[in-house]
């Protein structure tokens, strides 16, 4: 099938993918006055005195805003915020389909951080979370910090956190199948935009201790004169033989190659400068930093994409639609680390010891299981670590 070719012409059917379905009745007077004046006054003077009975007594406890500028859409870049509509449609039947979370796209047309952040804030009261996506670095940093700071609902960035969760998840599986040890391991990550430094903090969370962090120069180490910002600040925590050169460099001697970068940067000859039975996750989209055969030639025992079309695919969609129905059923005020490291543990023991081989590390983003299991582990880590305001 030409997926582009077929898409398009079904986007021209659907005429958008979501739409506003009543939870009530509406056929009697009686219905009307229940559902809107005289007796909707009720349940807004029993807000008014205490918001909290928004989770309550409105759809809130279930509703997310899809927040997004258009300026890093899927690998187009920058196409605008009515471009972007499509992508974000497509999140919320994820969000629906597979978390029971009914999400609301919100394209802002604006790429000024003051203004987007103030409009979050002004409409957050509305939401039980908030999920921001693509929206390029390093605003997007900024961004997701400051929303933090002002909103009390959980703000979550996708494009960071989600993908974290599910690297995580295939590193847990990966190692499963070597009988290698977290905490002695070394990963070369190639890329340190909003997802290689989101998948780096995690992993160092995690218990990982050696990671080299590569960008279009080459290993980040403390102590290059380039670095600024998120890279700066990642750059103490990593690298811990500071390790200097190309990725070429990088990437000897080490375990775990993840790839969030750029196609076809990656060569045969340094998957055969890895470790033994190296693992090899290409995730650049469509095309991977090297193709699963060419990861293979060089040694690779386990390799996973962000692709349907090759075994293992990491995909997001096994991760923030269950995370944010966990994190809604704990009314949590945030999703914190806790959280996340639960939710990429309950991604990886969701692939049993009978299913779990090297060409199936990874749950199928359609399983429903798996969203499930995601969020009860959310939300039992959201308790546990003091989030949960129930």
């Amino acid at each position: 099938m030409d997926y582009a070719v077929e898409s398009l012409k079904k986007h021209h059917e659907w005429r958008g993918k979501i739409e506003v379905i009543s939870r009530v009745p509406l056929k009697t007077r009686e219905d009307l006055s229940l559902a809107y004046t005289p007796g909707v006054a009720a349940p807004c003077l029993a807000i008014q005195k205490d918001s909290d009975l928004s989770y309550v007594l409105t759809r809130r406890s279930d509703l997310v805003a899809i927040i997004t500028d258009g300026t890093a859409v899927l690998g187009l870049g920058d196409i605008g915020p009515e471009a972007a509509m499509p992508v974000m449609e497509g999140k919320a039947v994820l969000f629906k389909e597979l978390g029971g979370v009914d999400a609301v796209p919100l394209c802002i047309r604006s790429h000024d951080v003051d203004e987007i952040v103030n409009t979050v804030k002004l409409l957050s009261g509305s939401f039980g979370g908030i999920n921001l996506e693509d929206i390029s670095a390093p605003r997007c940093f900024e961004i997701e910090r400051r929303l933090k700071e002002c909103c009390d609902i959980p703000v979550f960035h996708d494009d960071q956190h989600g993908t974290a969760v599910v690297v995580l998840a295939a590193v847990l599986n990966a190692l499963r199948i070597t009988g290698k040890k977290i905490n002695e391991i070394s990963i070369a990550v190639n890329g340190a935009g909003a997802a290689g430094i989101a998948v780096t903090r995690l992993l160092l969370d995690s218990g990982v201790n050696n990671i080299i962090l590569c960008d279009r120069k080459g290993a980040i180490y403390e102590g290059r004169k380039d670095l600024s910002g998120d890279k700066l600040q990642i750059a103490s925590a990593t690298n811990p033989e500071h390790r200097k050169g190309s990725l070429a460099d990088a990437i000897k001697n080490t375990d775990i190659f993840i790839g969030l970068s750029a196609p076809n940067c990656v060569t045969v000859e340094m998957i055969k400068s890895m470790n033994k039975n190296p693992i090899v996750f290409p995730m650049s989209n469509p095309d991977p930093e090297i193709t699963p055969d060419l990861a293979k030639a060089g040694g690779a025992v386990i390799v996973g994409t962000g692709r349907s079309d090759f075994p293992n695919q990491i995909n997001n969609s096994l991760a923030f639609p269950g995370i944010f129905r966990g994190t809604l059923d704990a009314q949590a005020s945030c999703i914190n680390e806790a959280m996340k490291i639960a939710a990429a543990k309950a991604i990886a023991e969701s692939v049993s010891n009978d299913e779990l081989t090297t060409e199936n590390i990874m749950p199928c983003p359609l399983c429903r299981n798996t969203s499930a299991l995601v969020a009860k582990a959310v939300a039992k880590a959201a308790k546990e670590s003091g989030v949960s305001r129930k």
